[in-house]
């Protein structure tokens, strides 16, 4: 297992989970991490947090749900859960805490991703 895999698991991720669905191919996991860090959902989801756009937030935050889960990103998913399902329900109490908690669990992913 890579470097990348086993600070990842260390993190609390189900890394064996999403090896699976990459087909043990951790060139393709450690890729698509990448493209995960730059997914634009992020600052769509913050945006419509800001103008309370539960519709578009609800989208974003669905959005990167899919592939937090996916990638078998534990730590961040079960935030985004936290967030995707008030505004399954157009709350947005709340909402905007909890997408800081993402962030800066997004800063780690960066920073394990970086030292690999």
């Amino acid at each position: 297992m890579s470097v990348l895999c086993t600070k990842l698991e260390d993190w609390g991720c189900d890394i064996s989970g999403a090896m699976r669905r990459f087909l043990n191919d951790e060139e393709l996991y450690a890729s698509c991490l990448g493209t995960l860090i730059a997914d634009e959902s992020f600052g769509l989801l913050e945006k419509a947090i800001q103008e309370s756009d539960v519709t578009k937030a609800f989208d974003a935050a669905h959005s990167l749900k899919g592939t937090l889960g996916n990638m078998g990103l534990t730590p961040m998913y079960e935030i985004i859960i936290q967030i995707v399902e008030p505004l399954r329900d157009g709350k947005l109490e709340g909402i905007a805490e909890k997408y800081e908690v993402l962030m800066a669990k997004k800063a780690e992913l960066v920073a394990i991703k970086e030292s690999c």
